[in-house]
């Protein structure tokens, strides 16, 4: 009972791939079997939210802390299902194929947040990710693209290298104390603080998680692999991950490390960096998924704000920020994916009177991107708040000012596209026509954003309460 949204991930990819020996493929039940089975995991982790055990030698432990990332998994990868259902920048001879792996990729993940221990992390973790290495060269050619093979050769490249810096350190933390399973790691390395390896061992490890987060120096691949994914692959890409790195960076940030001072020096340097590199290249880009990933490189480093207080709160508003970043992501590629006609990608000159051409659609990329610049009452300005807040609380008001003058400079690119959607010429392009469940997911997304948004105090409550039960 308590593994059943593993089970449910499991099952979709089975039935992906008794679909993919048939020799006759029906697009609408390709698609609706991607619907039917996400809904199922969703429902599953529902069921299970309360559970708690530990399995397998107790290297599996299924807690409050993993079921709520599990939650935000599930449901993100229920949207890009829906939203993904059309999958117009994949040919339908390998959609089957394509769904096992993203299911595949899903169950990594959500074993990825339940994994305490160190083998057990990294085979989910090369589960999931290689999964997702598959996904972006599928992308289909028709349109004329032809990136997604350079994109995919980049993503799998700089993966391995991430996992290599990850495994050395793993192996620096292995050898220091002498055990692979987290909880007791920490104590061994409490009496060994003061050696330099328990800093580099550490180090190393976050810096490969780093590279799912996409911080910066670990940011170079996501602007290509952004633009040379299909519509809906950049989608899960841009979100589902970044929810598994997250919950992967608290684990560790208990860790301790002998010289705490140099971690948050550290942390502070690539928080701006992040920011500044993100938001400066976000201003001159056309393409809006390569802006949406410079982007996330900038809203990286906001969650990295939350990670360097080393409290309960500030974890929590993290894990609050990353919550309501993938909802905004999610509502932005509801959009994207459902403009581009053929699967091509998206200019910002393409959004051009999309208040006219499809009203719903509009108005989910205007709140999702007025959330993602931190206009209230958002999730997104509550959640920068709040995490300039707890670092305001600890002193680092040089840091506060810079973040908040990323801020102004990432509002300026966010409301240019809304500009071009709301008052820029339609210059006679097609309507928009997508149908009940896309236009229902887009509200949907947006009274979540709303509510989140607005009552910010509930859900950091619950992310709080989740983070001190693996403290």
């Amino acid at each position: 009972m308590a593994i059943l949204p593993e089970l449910a991930l499991i099952a979709g990819a089975l039935a992906f791939f008794a679909l993919s020996l048939s020799k006759s493929l029906d697009s609408i039940q390709v698609k609706n079997t991607a619907v039917f089975f996400g809904f199922l995991t969703l429902l599953a982790t529902i069921i299970c939210y309360c559970q708690k055990t530990t399995m397998f030698y107790g290297s599996y432990e299924i807690d409050l802390y993993s079921q709520l990332f599990k939650l935000m998994i599930a449901f993100a990868l229920c949207v890009v299902t829906i939203f993904g259902q059309n999958l117009k920048g994949i040919d339908l001879s390998i959609r089957p194929e394509y769904y096992m792996f993203l299911f595949l990729s899903g169950l990594g993940l959500m074993m990825l947040v339940s994994s305490v221990e160190l083998i057990t992390l990294f085979v989910s973790l090369e589960l999931s990710s290689f999964a997702l290495y598959l996904l972006v060269p599928m992308r289909d050619d028709r349109s004329g693209i032809r990136e997604q093979m350079e994109a995919g050769i980049k993503y799998i490249l700089f993966g391995v290298m991430a996992t290599g810096f990850m495994l050395f350190g793993m192996s620096y933390l292995f050898g220091l104390s002498g055990t692979t399973y987290i909880k007791d790691i920490v104590p061994a390395l409490e009496m060994a603080s003061s050696q330099p390896a328990v800093l580099f061992a550490v180090i190393m490890v976050l810096g490969g998680f780093f590279y799912k987060l996409a911080v910066f120096p670990m940011h170079f691949w996501v602007p290509d692999i952004y633009e040379g994914a299909s519509n809906e692959t950049t989608g899960f890409i841009a979100t589902v991950p970044k929810l598994g790195a997250v919950a992967l960076l608290i684990r560790f940030m208990t860790l301790p490390t002998g010289n705490p001072d140099l971690i948050v020096n550290i942390f502070i340097v690539m928080a701006l960096a992040s920011m500044f590199y993100g938001n400066l290249c976000a201003l001159i880009q056309k393409d809006i998924k390569r802006m949406l990933g410079f982007s996330g490189i900038s809203h990286a480093g906001f969650i990295v704000l939350g990670l360097l207080t080393m409290q309960a709160d500030g974890y929590a508003t993290a894990i609050f920020y990353i919550a309501g970043y993938v909802l905004m992501n999610l509502a932005c590629f509801l959009v994207i994916s459902n403009v581009s006609v053929e699967g091509e990608n998206v200019q910002i000159k393409d959004l051009n009177g999309l208040h006219k051409r499809q009203p719903v659609l509009a108005f989910v990329l205007a709140v999702s991107l007025f959330a993602l610049g931190g206009i209230p009452p958002m999730v997104g300005f509550m959640g920068k708040f709040m995490l300039l807040t707890g670092a305001l609380k600890l002193g680092h008001l040089t840091l506060v000012i810079l973040a908040a003058f990323n801020t102004a400079i990432a509002i300026y690119y966010y409301l240019s596209v809304v500009k071009a959607a709301y008052t820029e010429d339609d210059e006679d392009r097609e309507n928009v026509e997508v149908n009940g469940l896309i236009k229902a997911t887009g509200v949907v997304l947006v009274m979540l954003i709303v509510l989140m948004g607005s009552l910010p105090s509930k859900f950091v409550a619950i992310a709080d309460t989740a983070v001190k039960t693996i403290m």
